[in-house]
């Protein structure tokens, strides 16, 4: 995944500096290098994807300039070609050097320019400022924080910076950082207008668009494997993926050994589309003894995030361990585009596209956070077909009332696109079910029981109201938030809030962001 670093002056601390960094070290195993730019430093963990070889090393120098990125460049080769015609040359083949002589082109423009997932810091030797960039998800991590000299800091991971900058905030999604200023170079989240095309041609457009957003994820000079728990997303990446693939793709699923529900569903959905299958099951042990560890690598409180990186860690794990597989593909955001159980709730058209703008914006603190920890703490990639930015710039277009659950069933637009022979009926229709539900009830209600047993009604009421921002609601909420200062103290404006239904909305009060509280919930759990 790499890990990436920018200090954007004189070092206040080049100790601190060093320890920081070295706390991300597993995002990238293969290199490691920091060098100096200008007054500053960049600092840079390499996990080789593309252009395996030394070459592809970064910071990347031209003519006094450096760079250093985490991401993928889709496309990238096409850019290459028009710099090279330019003449420029190039040393290796990795995608992120291209960065700086697209920067020497067309300046900060670039970004806007980009059909990647990337974050990244570059030095201008000509002017000798610092800029950085982050893509307009978030799918990549960039963090900022000011050292007490006021010098800016940006790194992958708020561990980078504890110790260094007294508050750490994530760098918004879609903005550029350029004379002391954050600008925003694209909101993906707002629609530029309404698509107004028929069912049938907004069924052909997500499906051809989700499908060319599997294929550029498929390219990569490492191993690339796939986690599949049955359900509709991760399901429909998978099928994607296999049609397109000359051999077998390597599936993984992870379950509880007492009432795993996904796991039953991942083998059928395995066995359809021929895939290499694995499964991987863990106990109520492996559970508990991965809570502290899933919340230091997070660097969250969340109450859902939480609970949905404790399986997906253990197979991410499992996976680092058994094999040689360096890329996975997942099946995030797809909720935030076309719904979630409650979304079922929303009032009207608009509530429901507020809704899903709202969640967008957000998903670099939630879901995306989780498979970006996860899947890089065990020194993999992650990579997000959901997230092409082509597709969500078109799914976020179609018709609110066309997206909401009229027909009787989430996501209908989705599953509509993909009839045929893609995947069987049962997980094509099957009922959408939370991932840390899904991988066994137990695992959700073990986590409960053992945040009930550690305090009592009176320390929970006390504990609590230690906290201004973003207070403990539950015994859990706050056994979390306890983990959560041990490593990250003082630093919860990280995270906004919780991940919660939308309250406002009926039906949607609740105080466990579980859908199995909806009254909705239904055959989701079987």
């Amino acid at each position: 995944m790499c890990s990436i670093i920018g200090y954007c002056g004189p070092a206040a601390d080049f100790d601190a500096f060093q320890r920081g960094f070295r706390r991300t070290a597993s995002r990238g195993p293969d290199d490691s290098r920091v060098i100096r730019a200008g007054e500053g430093l960049l600092g840079f963990h390499r996990l080789s994807i593309m252009g395996l070889t030394r070459a592809g090393m970064q910071p990347f120098e031209r003519d006094g300039s450096y760079c250093v990125c985490n991401g993928e460049i889709y496309g990238f080769e096409a850019l290459r070609r028009e710099l090279e015609e330019k003449g420029y040359g190039f040393q290796s083949g990795s995608d992120c050097e291209i960065l700086l002589p697209l920067y020497r082109e067309y300046g900060v423009e670039l970004f806007a320019m980009l059909d990647a997932e990337f974050a990244c810091v570059l030095y201008d030797g000509g002017t000798g400022e610092f800029i950085a960039a982050r893509d307009p998800i978030g799918i990549r991590p960039l963090y900022y924080g000011y050292d007490r000299n006021g010098v800016i800091i940006f790194a992958s991971e708020p561990k980078n910076l504890v110790g260094i900058a007294e508050k750490i905030m994530p760098f918004p999604p879609g903005h550029y950082y350029k004379n002391g200023k954050f600008v925003c170079y694209r909101d993906i989240a707002r629609a530029e207008r309404i698509c107004r095309d028929g069912m049938d041609a907004i069924c052909a457009n997500i499906r051809e668009k989700l499908v060319a957003g599997v294929e550029k994820r498929l390219v990569a000079d490492a191993k690339v494997g796939f986690l599949l728990s049955g359900g509709l997303d991760s399901s429909l990446v998978c099928a994607i993926a296999a049609r397109r693939s000359g051999k077998p793709i390597r599936t993984f699923a992870i379950g509880m050994d007492t009432d795993a529900i996904d796991l039953k569903y991942a083998r059928r959905a395995a066995e359809y589309i021929g895939s290499d299958h694995t499964e991987v099951i863990i106990t109520r042990q492996d559970v508990l003894d991965s809570l502290e560890t899933v919340v230091e690598l997070l660097g969250t409180y969340d109450i859902t995030t939480i609970r949905a990186s404790v399986g997906m860690y253990l197979v991410c794990r499992a996976i680092h361990r058994r094999t040689d597989i360096r890329v996975i593909l997942t099946g995030e955001i797809s909720d935030e585009l076309f719904g979630y159980k409650y979304t079922d709730y929303a009032p009207d058209a608009r509530a429901f596209q507020e809704e899903a703008e709202k969640r967008v914006r957000e998903l670099h603190m939630y879901d995306v956070l989780r498979a970006d920890r996860c899947i890089s703490v065990n020194s993999l990639e992650a990579r997000v077909p959901f997230g092409d930015l082509d597709f969500v710039e078109y799914v976020m277009s179609i018709d609110p009332e066309k997206k909401q659950n009229k027909y009787g069933k989430g996501k209908y637009l989705l599953r509509k696109a993909f009839e045929g022979d893609w995947l069987p009926e049962s997980i094509l229709w099957r009922e959408k079910a939370a991932f840390s539900d899904a991988v066994g009830h137990s695992l959700v209600d073990d986590l409960k029981e053992y945040a009930e047993g550690r305090y009592t009604d009176e320390e929970f009421e006390r504990l609590r109201q230690r906290y201004g921002h973003a207070r403990p609601f539950t015994k859990e909420s706050l056994l979390y938030r306890e983990l959560f200062e041990k490593y990250y103290p003082g630093q919860s404006e990280m995270v906004a809030d919780f991940w919660m239904p939308n309250r406002s909305w009926a039906g949607c009060d609740v105080d466990d962001p579980s859908a199995r509280v909806l009254a909705n919930y239904g055959g989701s759990g079987l």
